[in-house]
């Protein structure tokens, strides 16, 4: 099978960090297949106990896991790991609960040449966006641009992009959902080049994701990024 209709010869991976998704993952990863091949889809079942792993090993993916729950930053890294030990040129994240559509992948690779990330971001204006995230991210937005000077329009949206040496600079280290800001927060601290994409809205769960703790949590660690080297 052909590493991906995107017309690229560029070989990239999808990795889709899961938490107990099995009931939506089965049509992530069908999707995905028609856009990617399943050897370089790579799914991280992070400690779940619905019988995530089990759905992904029907449909002939990679399948990589965690005993316990690690969080999605944890999750994103170890299919990382993987991938990067494929000697991939490109990555793709992905989120497993179907916010994001397959159908895109082949924008976010054409979008990678010439850049060394691709972010992608929601239209707010939808109904279909949680207020509370609507405020949210909204406010993260602002505190990524006040301290690293990147305009991103929606830096909580999971589903990018990136070059094998962007992820070799990132030196990501976030266990959580804080790992979307600090990929962007990243971004601007050392200067990579990125484009952004308009995606869908998508929201099938409306409590799912980062919570206001988190949302403090990420902006005391986005303090900590500002100020190390």
């Amino acid at each position: 099978m052909a590493t991906a209709k995107t017309n690229s010869k560029m070989d990239f991976y999808v990795i889709i960090p899961a938490h107990n998704e099995g009931r939506n993952l089965g049509n992530v990863l069908e999707a995905a297949k028609k856009f990617a091949a399943n050897k370089r889809i790579v799914a991280v079942d992070d400690g779940s106990r619905d019988g995530t792993a089990a759905v992904a090993e029907k449909h002939d993916v990679i399948v990589l896991r965690h005993i316990i729950n690690l969080g999605k930053g944890a999750a994103l890294r170890t299919g990382c790991t993987y991938a990067y030990g494929k000697s991939c040129e490109a990555l793709v994240f992905m989120d497993s609960d179907g916010q994001h559509d397959p159908e895109d992948l082949p924008r976010l690779i054409e979008a990678l040449k010439g850049n060394d990330i691709v972010f992608t971001y929601r239209d707010r204006r939808s109904q279909n966006m949680p207020i509370v995230k609507k405020v949210g991210n909204w406010f993260i937005d602002a505190v990524i641009r006040l301290l690293f000077h990147i305009n991103v329009k929606d830096t909580q949206c999971g589903y990018k992009a990136l070059t094998r040496s962007a992820y070799e600079k990132l030196s990501l280290m976030s266990n959580d959902y804080s790992i979307e800001s600090e990929i962007v927060a990243k971004t601007g601290k050392y200067r990579l080049k990125f484009a952004q994409l308009p995606i869908k809205t998508i929201y099938a769960d409306r409590y799912k994701g980062t919570t206001v703790f988190d949302g403090v949590n990420i902006v005391l660690k986005m303090l900590w990024w500002k100020i190390a080297r």
